[in-house]
């Protein structure tokens, strides 16, 4: 069973490198179908991210595809947002939170699948200057994030890409610099309420860790526009497969 904790660790983790997303909101789904109880699955990947993400967003700062501004409002809004999302997760419940996941993830992945006009652009790259959009919008996601015990990446790339108009790669280093900041206190929360299967966590990081590195690497000669076809298509793909599991 350990090495299969390990094996969903690697392939989540070449994806959380690239895109910047996916280190707990894929891993918690698959480690779900390969036996894990449901609460567990939700929050045992999440000790896996930091280390992967901190890994990840070296190769993106040495790239110079992170904007760090935006970055910096991201946290503010995030971390409040993050902690409320995680003390109302024990309400909700480990079956709804699953669900929750793949419904959110085939949502995302269709829009980010349709084109953006030039005016939506437009406006997309002129909120990037409104530090209240970008705290608001970024609260939101610290709330979901929380809830669902997630990193928050497969929601901040497309907030970074519909909302503030960053392309794809940029959007998925900066993802990954908020994601490793905003783990912090979803972990702590979700490790006091005995959420987090230590086994389960170790195996998972010895695949993720490595991975990520990897998957940031190849990021970096992956056009933006390609990279975000590729994430929305992933979306779909996989929440659509996840979301049949799960009801039939």
């Amino acid at each position: 069973m350990f090495i299969r904790y390990v094996l969903v660790g690697a392939g989540v983790g070449v994806f959380f490198g690239m895109f910047g997303a996916g280190g707990s909101a894929f891993a918690t789904p698959l480690l779900a179908l390969v036996g894990v109880p449901p609460l567990y699955a939700v929050a045992s990947p999440l000790p896996a991210v930091l280390p992967a993400a901190v890994t990840g967003v070296r190769r993106y700062l040495q790239a110079g595809t992170l904007d760090r501004r935006i970055a910096k409002l991201a946290v503010v809004g995030g971390v409040p947002g993050t902690l409320a999302g995680a003390l109302a997760s024990a309400a909700v419940g480990g079956q709804r939170l699953l669900l929750l996941s793949g419904v959110m993830l085939l949502v995302i992945g269709v829009r980010l699948l349709m084109r953006d006009s030039a005016a939506g652009q437009a406006r997309a790259a002129a909120r990037r200057d409104r530090p209240g959009v970008v705290i608001g919008a970024t609260f939101v996601v610290g709330l979901l994030t929380g809830l669902l015990a997630n990193g928050g990446g497969f929601l901040l790339v497309p907030i970074f890409v519909l909302v503030l108009g960053l392309n794809a790669v940029e959007a998925a280093g900066t993802s990954m610099l908020v994601v490793g900041v905003l783990t912090v206190p979803t972990l702590a929360t979700h490790w006091a309420l005995g959420h987090v299967d230590w086994v389960v966590a170790g195996g998972f990081a010895l695949g993720l860790v490595p991975a990520a590195t990897l998957g940031a690497s190849l990021a970096q000669h992956l056009p933006p526009a390609t990279a975000r076809k590729v994430f929305g298509g992933v979306l779909v793909a996989f929440a659509a497969w996840f979301l049949v599991r799960r009801v039939r």
